[in-house]
């Protein structure tokens, strides 16, 4: 089973996007639960999103998940605050994740990584969310 957390910097969500978040995090498929978590555990591997990371496709995406999934080592997606994430956050990423060239708000961003999780975990299940 993957050991998958949603690490979220800052303020709380406001009600919508707290509610589209965890409604994409109860959908996941069996083996790829996520957990929302206020800091990051010892020997997690780190997925930081920043402006400046890579971007992948969907596709690539679930490649990355399955290869985490398949691991010890939980992976947290770390969120940045309104200021973005501390620079030893950034240094201690195993990826820097882009979601998107467009700058986004603490709470969509957010509810575009469960959503991508969702998206990913369906396509390595099978699940026909995915559409290709």
């Amino acid at each position: 089973m993957a050991k998958l957390l949603l690490v979220a910097h800052g303020a709380r969500l406001r009600g919508w996007a707290a509610q589209a978040r965890d409604d994409y995090l109860a959908r996941m498929p069996r083996g790829y639960a996520v957990q929302c978590a206020a800091k990051v555990p010892a020997g997690a591997r780190i997925v930081a999103l920043d402006e400046r990371g890579r971007e992948l496709t969907s596709a690539q995406f679930a490649a990355a998940l399955a290869r985490w999934a398949g691991e010890q080592a939980p992976t947290a997606f770390v969120v940045g605050g309104p200021d973005g994430l501390d620079a030893k956050t950034r240094k201690d990423a195993a990826l820097l994740l882009r979601l998107s060239s467009l700058t986004l708000p603490h709470a969509l961003a957010q509810v575009l990584l469960a959503e991508q999780l969702y998206r990913a975990a369906t396509r390595l299940t099978g699940h026909p969310y995915h559409r290709g």
